[in-house]
């Protein structure tokens, strides 16, 4: 039977790569997120310089799923509204039956994120509470029941070094606010308990850090220049989804669970991405 792998926040950037990659590697793929149809207003929807919606859909992902041959399911899913994500998950469980790869990558990028501390409203952390605490939860909470059923599934959380250090300067000056750290710090936590709890019965989690990623959201949020891209040095989308193509996939990929895997050096490590640097 066909393995089915879901793939939260697919529209654009590293969701749409890792959409892409898991069909290649002959999955059928559902996808979430808010823009179904290309152009499509919504709240907190992140925009360019000009303010113009960021191109991306998840109706144009999933045609360019088809394309490679595979199935595509498209289920629109809000990660600040819980019945929303509930919904989603029962979705994808209903119309393939499946779940085999969980990929939480969704996360909520309004523009006030990455707010200076002292600018930083009650809403916005709200907010990221329900984006990357809650809303996580409650979807691998409904996944995670066909996959202890079978035995055997992958759950990967995509993290951020946002949620494991501190930043290099002031997020005025390009560097993370608190709202984000916290955030995705909460999201690093998530893989290794599940490892500890579920992982005799055949469940494999892992926290996969993509590094500073060449996507039309970073030239958003930090700007195309901004100082941890110069710093840090960025890669494109398709070396993360690669790499988490490679985790669900290969056996030896477990003893690589609880530990944040940086995906660029992972890549190279392990030989993942052909003619990358």
């Amino acid at each position: 039977m066909t393995k089915v792998a879901f793939i939260t926040g697919a529209s654009r950037g590293i969701g749409r790569e890792t959409a892409l990659a898991f069909a290649r590697a002959g999955f059928d793929v559902a996808i979430s997120a808010r823009t179904v149809e290309e152009g499509a207003s919504t709240v907190h929807r992140l925009c360019d310089a000009q303010g113009v919606p960021l191109a991306g859909s998840l109706n144009s992902t999933a045609a360019a799923i088809r394309a490679l041959g595979r199935k595509a399911l498209v289920v629109p899913m809000d990660l600040l509204d819980s019945a929303s994500v509930l919904a989603a998950g029962q979705a994808v469980l209903a119309a393939l039956g499946r779940i085999d790869v969980l990929i939480n990558n969704a996360i909520y990028q309004g523009h006030d994120l990455n707010s200076a501390f002292m600018s930083l409203q009650p809403q916005t952390m709200q907010r990221v509470f329900q984006g990357y605490v809650l809303a996580p939860l409650l979807l691998t909470q409904t996944v995670l029941p066909g996959m202890l059923e079978r035995g055997a599934g992958v759950v990967i959380n995509v993290t951020s070094g946002a949620g494991e250090g501190d930043p290099p300067v002031a997020a005025v000056d390009g560097g993370w606010g608190y709202a984000y750290g916290a955030g995705k710090a909460a999201v690093s936590r998530v893989s290794g308990v599940l490892a500890a709890e579920l992982g005799e019965q055949g469940i494999r989690a892992f926290t996969l850090n993509p590094g500073v990623v060449t996507t039309d959201a970073l030239k958003a949020t930090i700007g195309e220049n901004g100082v941890l891209a110069m710093r840090i040095g960025t890669a494109p989308p398709q070396v993360p989804a690669e790499v988490m193509v490679w985790l669900a996939t290969h056996d030896q990929a477990a003893r690589f669970q609880r530990r944040t895997i940086a995906a660029q050096a992972f890549a190279l490590e392990h030989g993942i991405v052909a003619n990358w640097r």
